[in-house]
């Protein structure tokens, strides 16, 4: 997984940071409400670490601004504010759940396999199957099977369904699944893959945004 680490107090973070790469994870770690805005806006994580007293603003604030924005990203907000209202508050505004300061990290990496399996399905085991509609995909095996039958895809369009899947309820631009799937590629390649996807998992799945992008089809 990649997680984005948003905490300003240097040695928690550091801990922090430690232990999600011993886990396994991917971490960018950043301490300020900018720079977090600026990478979640730039990468794709599969969940956020919110501390909720940061420098430059709000942590409250950042988290309304990413639902306020549609972004279903999960976010496990870590804080040493333990008042039932505080909780409440960033419940409503959209928070996946809370860890109080001071925390077991262990304690912190299971809520956080949890928010992160209950928004995409990744498994104890590790093991990460995107869904949507019938469409099941594996991405450790590399198996797309829809409607539990297998449908075989290259290596681009595999990774082009996996960029979609993973962001159902985002537009993603054309350069970001140039970037992220594609190697070397212009505007002329993608298009032939995502026909070509279109054509294989069949209608219903893949919506034109036009001018900016694709997404998947509610």
């Amino acid at each position: 997984m990649q997680i984005c680490l948003i905490e300003d107090d240097l040695e928690l973070g550091r801990s922090l940071q430690s232990a999600l790469q011993q886990a396994g994870q991917e971490v960018v770690w950043v301490r300020r409400v900018a720079d977090a805005m600026h990478w979640v806006s730039k990468k794709r994580f599969d969940a956020v670490l919110l501390d909720l007293g940061l420098p430059d603003g709000n942590g409250m604030e950042l988290l309304q601004h990413f639902r306020t924005k549609g972004d279903t990203l999960p976010i496990l907000v870590i804080t040493a504010r333990d008042s039932i209202e505080d909780r409440l508050s960033g419940l409503d505004l959209g928070a996946d759940d809370y860890i109080i300061k001071p925390f077991i990290v262990s304690e912190m990496l299971a809520r956080l396999r949890a928010v992160v399996r209950r928004s995409t399905g990744w498994n104890e085991s590790g093991e990460s199957l995107w869904k949507f509609k019938d469409l099941v995909l594996d991405e450790h095996r590399k198996i797309l099977t829809r409607a539990d039958t297998p449908v075989v895809l290259s290596k681009s369009e595999f990774a082009l369904l996996q960029a979609l899947m993973r962001f159902p309820d985002r537009v993603l631009t054309r350069r970001e699944l140039e970037e992220s799937a594609l190697s070397n590629s212009d505007g002329q390649v993608l298009g032939v893959h995502i026909s070509n996807l279109r054509r294989k998992i069949g209608k219903g799945y893949i919506r034109t945004v036009h001018g900016i992008g694709y997404m998947l089809e509610k």
